[in-house]
């Protein structure tokens, strides 16, 4: 007889229901989107939606049309009416009995939470402390999958330093990005704005693509190259780019202080066009 234990209790296999079967559990064999809105609107959703799209197609999961999703994301952002919402969600390959190999036209599973956005306020206001971490991920970075492993260990050595994010170091020495979020400097003097190019090391991230588009204008010239932690420390300012909170002044790297241990005002002036450029989505959007 084929038995399985969840918790203390045997049961017969056959009555397990899918959730125990899923390839997200055993394998991580799935991809997943993060979305927020601000004020009742969705923020960059043909965005993120375009990438969940390009992460499936990556790994080869079929059955979920990117109209479906779209659907019900809408469905779930309107019946939970939060103004400021964070929205995810993943689908896996599917269930099945644990098998390397998946069976032809597995249906797929899809499954979405909403709550709150968090308050990122104070963050924005006296910025946070980083500290680097190994980057021991998987070679396909740019894939949005959900084996998330490295990062979760990257963020919990962080949190016992008292940080807020984790700073990934790959094997020749270089930033590749955040754990959670992109990574920028800038070097004040040259008015170069840095972030490492993208490539399978790094995520395509939304945030990021956004806050280049805002600083197109500014005095800032956008340059993408690696950086290393020394090089980091170095220059005059630093912040993260994520979708839940936007952009993060980072004032403490690996114990250091950057610039004057305050958000630096060229970051500060990119929060506030980010802001303005969100306000204008939305009336965009009204127009529509």
């Amino acid at each position: 007889m084929d038995l399985a234990m969840i918790g203390k209790r045997i049961v017969k296999f056959e009555e397990l229901g899918p959730e125990y079967l899923d390839r997200g559990t055993f394998f991580g064999d799935g991809v997943y989107e993060v979305i927020r809105s601000y004020d009742g609107h969705i923020f960059a959703l043909e965005d993120h939606l375009a990438r969940f799209a390009r992460s499936m197609q990556e790994i080869g999961i079929q059955g979920l049309t990117i109209k479906e999703v779209r659907t019900r994301v809408f469905r779930a952002f309107m019946e939970a009416d939060l103004p400021n919402a964070k929205i995810y969600f993943h689908v896996t390959r599917g269930s099945e009995p644990r098998n390397h190999t998946a069976k032809e036209g597995l249906k797929p599973n899809f499954f979405l939470t909403i709550g709150s956005a968090p308050d990122s306020s104070q963050d924005k206001e006296q910025g946070v402390s980083v500290s680097t971490f190994p980057d021991w991920r998987w070679k396909r970075c740019d894939i949005k999958s959900l084996n998330l492993l490295p990062n979760v260990l990257a963020r919990m050595n962080a949190v016992k330093k008292n940080c807020a994010e984790a700073i990934l170091v790959d094997d020749s020495g270089e930033i590749t990005e955040g754990s959670g979020s992109a990574f920028f400097a800038i070097d004040a003097k040259r008015k170069e704005l840095i972030t490492r190019p993208l490539g399978h090391e790094i995520l395509p991230s939304i945030t990021r693509q956004h806050v280049i588009r805002v600083a197109e204008g500014t005095e800032l010239k956008v340059v993408e190259r690696a950086i290393t932690p020394a090089d980091a420390v170095q220059t005059d300012e630093l912040f993260l780019a994520v979708t839940t909170k936007d952009i993060v002044p980072v004032v403490r790297f690996d114990g250091r202080l950057i610039g004057d241990g305050m958000p630096g005002l060229l970051t500060k002036i990119l929060i506030d066009r980010f802001a303005v450029m969100v306000r204008r989505s939305q009336k965009s959007e009204l127009s529509a």
